[in-house]
């Protein structure tokens, strides 16, 4: 980075302010993918069949998506820091209730607070690191973040189960509000939105790359217009919707009773296996945004990644039925998570196809993709579960057989070869801001 030695050590600071925003969307994971681990609880304590259950885990995913465009809008305005602040102290709010819920109806409320508050979370950490790191950087630091959030994600998985087992679901979800809590209030301590804030030139000059305009020189709706009338956001949105709403309706509902139910498995063996889909997916978000940058390019490793994602699939659904060996699934269930993260190479591409000064607005659009995928796709297998289910029970809880979660998985193969399709018509941007040159074309 230019500049003296005392302005490059000052950017050290950006570390920090990232550190602690990645704390946040720890949390963020955390909530994405516990439901799954504790369905069976939530399906005997609530007695709600498959397609209850997975629209109470959408909840999430519903009021996520419909905040993404509104928390560019914040990103951009009000602030990362304050945004953040608040969305994080919304899931602890909303964790706390759902961990107290007497009923479906209740942790309905909980889990649509939850979904509120870390809905704003991911696009205001893009949006600060888009202020604090050069473009060259941005694909690379955003895989980084997706690493460590993902972190969350591992904590949702065995561990949680366990953790479930000695101290029951509500426990849990009751501690993990007040972390929630606790971490709202560092990130409005610590975080700051531009290096301006703390004295440092911005890193658009620095860079020579603009004069840094921001939204409050054009009118919102203006932005969000010249945003989703742009003919380049909407490949990559449908990339992303299929690639993370395939990976996160496994691993954040489906992934665990599937391999309970068809290998006979206890819920902890079971976590593990997730664990394996979760552990790729934090190897791949460094590795794709990592090579993206590396090799200056974007539509070609995200077509890499979503033809391998797609292959992933296909030897899940089709190998013995949806009932691959026990041996080969581990290493299955890691490539599954590790080619889905081609998805991490639309973020940066929803900055380069858009003016600079939409950063949050585009990120925000971008991002409603990845959870409208599963918005859609976990109540709907739940709902093939349920017309594919022949009457077993177990201790209260439906028992669905090995063809029924074939069905509803090849719904998640459907989903990626959608977004393969979607990758094909995305333009090459060299890891450059192209909007100029596509409003010329």
């Amino acid at each position: 980075m230019k500049g003296n030695l005392h302005t490059q050590r000052g950017y050290s600071f950006r570390w920090l302010v990232w550190g602690v925003m990645c704390l946040a969307y720890i949390i963020v994971f955390f909530h994405r993918i516990a439901t799954g681990v504790v369905a069976d609880s939530l399906m005997s304590e609530f007695g709600v069949t498959g397609a209850a259950l997975g629209n109470l885990g959408a909840v999430y995913f519903y009021v996520y998506m419909i905040m993404q465009i509104p928390s560019g809008v914040l990103a951009d305005t009000l602030g990362a820091r304050i945004t953040v602040s608040i969305g994080t102290l919304a899931a602890g709010i909303g964790s706390i209730i759902f961990g107290m819920a007497s009923g479906i109806e209740v942790s309905y409320v909980g889990r649509f607070l939850v979904g509120l508050g870390v809905s704003v979370v991911f696009v205001a950490i893009l949006k600060v690191l888009s202020q604090w790191f050069k473009e060259s950087e941005f694909a690379t630091i955003s895989g980084l973040t997706a690493l460590i959030g993902n972190g969350g994600a591992l904590l949702a998985g065995m561990p949680l189960a366990l953790a479930v087992a000695i101290f029951s679901w509500r426990t849990v979800f009751l501690g993990i509000g007040t972390v929630s809590i606790i971490i709202a209030l560092l990130c409005y301590l610590v975080v700051r939105n531009r290096p301006e804030d703390v004295g440092l030139p911005g890193i658009a000059e620095l860079e020579d790359r603009g004069d840094g305009t921001v939204p409050e020189r054009q009118r919102i709706m203006e932005s969000i217009k010249t945003v989703v009338t742009n003919r380049q956001t909407w490949p990559g949105f449908i990339a992303f919707a299929g690639l993370s709403g395939s990976i996160l309706s496994f691993t954040g509902m489906w992934g665990v009773p599937y391999i309970m139910a068809v290998y006979g498995l206890n819920k902890a063996a079971a976590s593990s296996y997730v664990m394996a889909a979760t552990a790729g997916v934090m190897v791949g978000s460094l590795v794709s945004g990592m090579t993206s940058d590396k090799v200056g390019k974007r539509k070609g490793p995200l077509l890499a990644f979503g033809v391998s994602n797609l292959v992933m699939w296909l030897a899940l659904v089709l190998w013995n039925n949806g009932k691959p060996p026990v041996e080969v699934l581990y290493p299955l269930m890691f490539l599954l998570g590790f080619s889905a993260t081609g998805y991490v190479i639309t973020w940066a591409l929803a900055k380069e196809v858009n003016p600079t000064h939409t950063a949050g607005i585009a990120l925000g659009t971008f991002n409603m993709g990845g959870f409208l995928g599963p918005s859609i796709l976990q109540p709907l297998m739940g709902y093939v579960l349920d017309i594919n289910w022949t009457g077993q029970m177990a201790e209260g809880i439906r028992v669905y057989s090995q063809a029924a979660y074939a069905k509803a998985l090849m719904l998640c193969a459907a989903a990626v070869f959608i977004a393969v399709v979607g990758v094909l018509f995305v333009r090459e941007t060299n890891c450059l801001n192209v909007y100029n040159m596509i409003e010329r074309r």
